[in-house]
């Protein structure tokens, strides 16, 4: 597993369209928060909040992560490379766990220099340290949690087609799905409890609650069992392909 961590990161950082990625994810989120451009100028909002971040962030890392995922295991199949990974002495989970790995590092490493964003308002606003900082943690490991979820669906994704546009398309339809779909689809019954617990099923709900910094163990739990279910199916996708 370790192997194949390593291979995909020096695979992503020999790319420049991999580095270039990231360049532009930080010169969108600079555009939208910190310019007029998009008329969420938090700047000129008149009070420091960091809201605006987490809000559009599902929305962002829902296309950033199948792009950045994509070619994970379709480029495997298409080269007809993923004949020998299978006949190295790794566990076929373990194959996708190491994949699995390194798409979150370099997600988490997308992550990192946003911290500049709330230290910016933290000591800029007028009245310095005037941020609820326990709110951004609880946000940002929100965040984390939902790019945990995001990442395995993706990874799911690249494992469905030879051709990377198409798992590029799937893990975004995915994506959207669970973290939208659900509370879309809870909005149609009037049955308040049948509308909670398809609530429940989706993302929208369990990430808001952590963005609000009510960090509760059961929401942790919901992303890692998501995780885990499509780290599983990528597996079994895997053995399909070797049989």
């Amino acid at each position: 597993m370790t192997a194949i961590f390593k291979k995909e990161i020096l695979l992503f950082t020999k790319n420049k369209f991999g580095l270039l990625t990231i360049c532009l994810l930080l010169l969108l989120y600079g555009l939208i928060l910190f310019t007029n451009l998009f008329n969420l100028n938090i700047l000129e909002s008149g009070y420091a909040d960091f809201g605006t971040f987490f809000s559009l962030s599902p929305i962002i890392f829902l296309l950033y992560i199948p792009a950045i995922a994509m070619r994970s295991f379709s480029e495997e199949f298409k080269n007809d490379t993923i004949d020998i990974l299978i006949s190295k002495p790794i566990p076929k989970f373990g194959l996708v766990m190491g994949k699995f790995f390194a798409i979150y590092f370099i997600i988490f490493l997308s992550i990192i220099p946003t911290l500049i964003y709330p230290i910016t308002i933290y000591f800029i606003g007028e009245n310095t340290g005037n941020l609820d900082v326990g709110s951004v943690i609880g946000s940002y490991l929100g965040l984390l949690f939902l790019c945990l979820a995001f990442t395995s669906i993706s990874i799911f994704s690249s494992s469905l087609s030879k051709n990377q546009l198409n798992s590029f398309i799937i893990g975004v339809v995915l994506n959207l799905f669970f973290f939208y779909g659900f509370d879309i689809i809870s909005q149609l019954f009037n049955s308040g409890q049948i509308s909670l617990i398809i609530q429940e099923i989706g993302m929208f709900k369990h990430y808001e609650l952590l963005s609000k910094g009510l960090i509760s163990s059961s929401d942790i739990i919901y992303f890692l069992s998501i995780s885990y279910i499509f780290l599983f199916f990528s597996k079994y996708r895997i053995e399909i392909k070797s049989s």
